[in-house]
């Protein structure tokens, strides 16, 4: 300690700031060192199955709009909220302008529609945990960033079930004094009527 110090570098012993995350296999906090995530080691072979992966997805068969008249044109565009894949001429057909449906979102075609979850603007990513200290919710590599380090974070489940919680209570508290509030409501209208009298 104190030895070899240059500026940037403090004086006496260093604590390496460490941020941990939770592995994706067993679910336990693993501590990153200063490097972070490129201190990992990379998984290739997991890195060559993904790659085949999405060649056999760009080689597999195209999906069709489920709206042509045949011959059925190739779909361009889905929509989670119909659960359908269109062609550009048959989403403007069914999505006109000035309609409830022409607010829902255009995605890529699928066959298997599933319920958008709630994306991270950063990194467009599904959020998993809330960070109490900033009260927002947070992905994965927010979580891992340095701008949350030392926040209070959890899972969105449990997150969730304790706002609930309070909301209930809020809600049971406000409910229980409604009559009383009714009560001195017509009590200061009766007032007010005396004093007009």
């Amino acid at each position: 300690a104190g030895f070899g110090t240059y500026p940037g570098r403090k004086r006496g012993t260093v604590h390496p700031q460490t941020v941990s995350f939770p592995c994706p296999a067993c679910r336990r906090d693993v501590e990153l060192g200063e490097r972070g995530l490129g201190s990992l080691f990379r998984n290739l072979t997991l890195e060559r199955v993904v790659e085949r992966y999405r060649q056999t997805i760009n080689i597999s068969a195209a999906i069709m709009c489920q709206f042509c008249k045949p011959p059925q044109l190739e779909a361009t565009k889905g929509c989670t909220e119909c659960k359908s894949s269109f062609c550009n001429e048959c989403f403007k057909l069914y999505h006109p302008w000035g309609t409830q449906k022409a607010q829902h979102e255009p995605t890529p075609p699928t066959l298997t529609f599933r319920p958008k979850g709630l994306m991270c603007p950063e990194h467009k990513e599904e959020v998993t945990h809330y960070c109490k200290t900033c009260q927002r919710l947070v992905c994965q590599l927010c979580r891992v960033r340095r701008t949350h380090t030392s926040h209070k974070i959890t899972p969105v489940l449990s997150a969730y079930q304790a706002l609930r919680e309070k909301l209930t209570k809020s809600l049971a508290y406000i409910l229980s004094s409604q009559d009383t509030v009714q009560t001195q409501i017509a009590q200061l209208e009766e007032i007010v009527k005396h004093t007009e009298v």
